[in-house]
């Protein structure tokens, strides 16, 4: 079976979105996901299933939605994917937590960069369905504008690296 990683957006972040961890794993078992894990508490869940990827998603979905009143946004990466984000990270010296990869539902408009306020020296490649940002003073007080991030879910370098490890260990788990 296929692992998967969701991805939840603006879940448990600045009080808002509050979901916690087992409730997420309990209503990932309940649709019948297998192997299911969490991963810190900002919306990360790991798990296998033969279901589609747009199947997946929607019933993750409609399932947050009924606990949460509305859904959050579920992006899906495989192992793959995010072992794939992490090598092509840009920026070699930037401190891992420094560095976001926000995830898309699909690649940015052409003209994304052209709408980019970076007061702060904020550093910004698009790649794909990932626009990976550079903060050299922290994301916690940059004033970076960019409407592309909006439909998307940042997780900092670190943390893709530490997903992608837990899917590999799940992945060889039934190996």
């Amino acid at each position: 079976m296929p692992v998967y990683v969701a991805l939840l957006r603006a879940v448990n972040v600045g009080g808002t979105g509050m979901l916690p961890m087992a409730a997420l794993k309990a209503i990932c078992e309940d649709l019948g996901f297998a192997d299911v894990k969490t991963y810190i508490q900002s919306g990360n869940v790991l798990f296998r299933s033969d279901l589609a990827e747009p199947e997946i998603q929607r019933k993750l979905e409609t399932a947050l939605a009924e606990r949460m009143g509305k859904a959050p946004g579920v992006l899906l990466r495989s192992r793959r994917d995010l072992e794939a984000v992490s090598a092509k990270a840009p920026f070699p010296d930037a401190r891992p937590n420094f560095l976001l990869v926000t995830f898309l539902p699909e690649p940015p408009p052409a003209d994304a960069l052209d709408k980019l306020v970076a007061p702060d020296g904020e550093e910004v490649k698009i790649d794909g369905r990932e626009i990976y940002i550079y903060y050299p003073n922290g994301s916690g007080r940059s004033k970076l504008k960019m409407p592309a991030l909006k439909p998307g879910t940042a997780r900092n370098l670190n943390t893709v690296r530490k997903l992608a490890e837990l899917a590999a260990a799940l992945e060889d788990e039934s190996a």
